[in-house]
């Protein structure tokens, strides 16, 4: 009886708000009927009698006061509405409206929205579920057919994992294919594609769709696995974004038709938005750096709400290459925010600009006789910060363990994510002076029980944990847990820092 009775409830909710939706000028007329036969009991006449007496005897002074009220309000809206959209590149009010507004409003479908999450990944449920998320597609992954098969060709040893490559296949079925595939054949063909776990068969698919018409994931599909050099693989995807762009403007204009075309546009706002990240990774690739620069800048412009691309990580590695540090800080203050989710390549480059300030004259020797400057004292400690976000990271910008090619995910504050950050990362640090040595200066002092997690190595009697191996939070998609020792001496600038805190 229940369920019937809420079956009801919500076929009749569906009604009304159709009949609002379709009808809505025999609504308009019903309410000024309503009002019509209501007006003796409500007093409409006497009280709008009293209404235009009211406002007869204003004086102008209320005008004028009223006038100014309006446009100080507007003024600090729109000053806020500047300062607002420079800081975080987006609109206050959208984003609000968007964001909170809209679900109140019933915006959303429900049985849509999880007909759609369950099978073309909403982009909004990305944004709220993007911060329990702990394996993240790497946002400086290589590409298939242009690095990755390099390795395959001189060793004959395949350089990603099934695993690895089962997740690539479920983002590219999640961010590639909507509902309404089927009724496109080039779609379609495309949407068994992706399924596919022979890369000459989807392949061969993708050279099948293209027969029938000009398909941008088929395009993406032969940018990333056939092309051979980083040259084919940004003439492929020119030509997906000619081809994306032109079903983007279609479905943008169509997609308050339904749910189906608001589905199909968000299919496609995904695929643009990947074709112009990776051309600004194929621009970053040839040496155009400035030209990535720009063409990631434009994108996270009009794109500000789709951050689970992390397309800020790759323009913080091309800032680094023009050594434009300034610029570098700029990205950093927008998203070194405690409110988003944080990376090694957000807490690493933090710590290198700190050090930058600091490492071509720092000495271990000359700190012990003098003690810690402030400067020193805050790079000191962001690099304590990032080694707690990510203690794996020093091993390999220090050389100490051999780089890998990097997946393509990785697991946050994991070993895997290490790779990913010092594969690309490494020369930023090599170039600046001294900042590899002030590393592991303080990354020797740190002892080990800092590295670990700290509700791992503290109870919550906030004591140090006996004398025992304590196992990694952080382990890798590929290798068993790493051991540590939790109890080890601190070295000299580790306890420089801690005498500067009690002092």
């Amino acid at each position: 009886m229940a369920e019937a009775g809420s079956g009801f409830l919500e076929q009749l909710k569906s009604c009304i708000v159709w009949s609002w939706t379709y009808l809505w000028t025999v609504w308009f007329f019903l309410v000024l009927f309503l009002v019509y036969i209501l007006r003796v009991p409500l007093r409409i006449n006497d009280n709008l009698s009293t209404v235009s007496m009211f406002l007869n005897t204003l004086t102008p002074k209320f005008y004028v006061a009223l006038t100014g009220t309006s446009s100080l309000i507007s003024g600090l809206i729109l000053i806020f509405e500047w300062w607002y959209f420079r800081k975080y590149g987006t609109s206050f009010i959208e984003q609000v409206s968007v964001s909170h507004l809209r679900p109140l409003l019933g915006g959303v479908d429900n049985n849509s929205s999880n007909n759609s999450n369950s099978s073309n990944g909403d982009s909004d449920s990305n944004r709220q579920s993007v911060s329990e998320c702990k394996v993240w597609r790497n946002p400086l992954n290589l590409f298939r057919g242009a690095e990755y098969n390099r390795y395959t060709w001189v060793t004959g040893r395949e350089p990603l994992t099934y695993y690895d490559m089962n997740l690539s296949a479920q983002d590219h079925q999640t961010f590639f294919t909507c509902d309404s595939d089927h009724l496109r054949p080039a779609d379609a063909i495309m949407q068994k594609a992706w399924r596919e776990r022979n890369p000459q068969a989807r392949i061969s698919a993708a050279h099948e769709a293209l027969e029938i018409n000009e398909c941008a994931t088929a395009y993406i599909l032969l940018a990333e696995e056939e092309a051979t050099t980083i040259a084919e693989a940004e003439k492929l995807f020119k030509q997906a974004l000619k081809a994306g762009d032109g079903c983007y403007r279609r479905s943008q204009q169509l997609q308050h038709h339904g749910s189906q075309y608001e589905a199909q546009h968000r299919r496609d706002t995904n695929v643009l938005v990947y074709i112009k990240r990776r051309l600004a990774m194929c621009a970053r690739r040839l040496g155009r750096t400035r030209e990535a620069v720009k063409m990631m800048r434009d994108l996270m412009k009009e794109f500000p709400l789709l951050s689970m691309f992390n397309i800020h990580e790759n323009l913080l590695e091309a800032l680094l290459e023009l050594q434009a540090y300034a610029d570098v800080q700029a990205v950093l203050a927008k998203y070194d925010d405690i409110s988003l989710p944080k990376s090694a390549t957000i807490c690493y480059t933090a710590a290198l600009l700190k050090a930058r300030a600091v490492s071509d004259k720092f000495s271990p020797e000359a700190a012990s006789r003098r003690g810690l400057s402030t400067a020193e004292m805050n790079a000191v400690e962001a690099i304590h910060r990032a080694v707690e976000f990510n203690p794996h990271v020093p091993k390999y910008l220090l050389e100490m363990k051999s780089l890998i090619l990097p997946p393509e995910h990785i697991l946050k504050r994991g070993d895997s994510e290490a790779i990913a950050y010092a594969f690309f990362h490494l020369a930023h640090w090599k170039r600046v002076e001294g900042a590899l040595n002030l590393l592991h200066c303080t990354w020797e002092g740190i002892p080990q029980h800092f590295v670990c997690p700290l509700e791992l190595c503290y109870g919550e009697s906030g004591k140090h944990p006996p004398l025992q191996f304590v196992a990694s939070a952080n382990t890798d998609l590929r290798e068993p847990p790493i051991l540590l020792f939790p109890h080890h001496p601190p070295s000299l600038l580790c306890q420089l820092l801690m005498d500067r805190k009690k002092a």
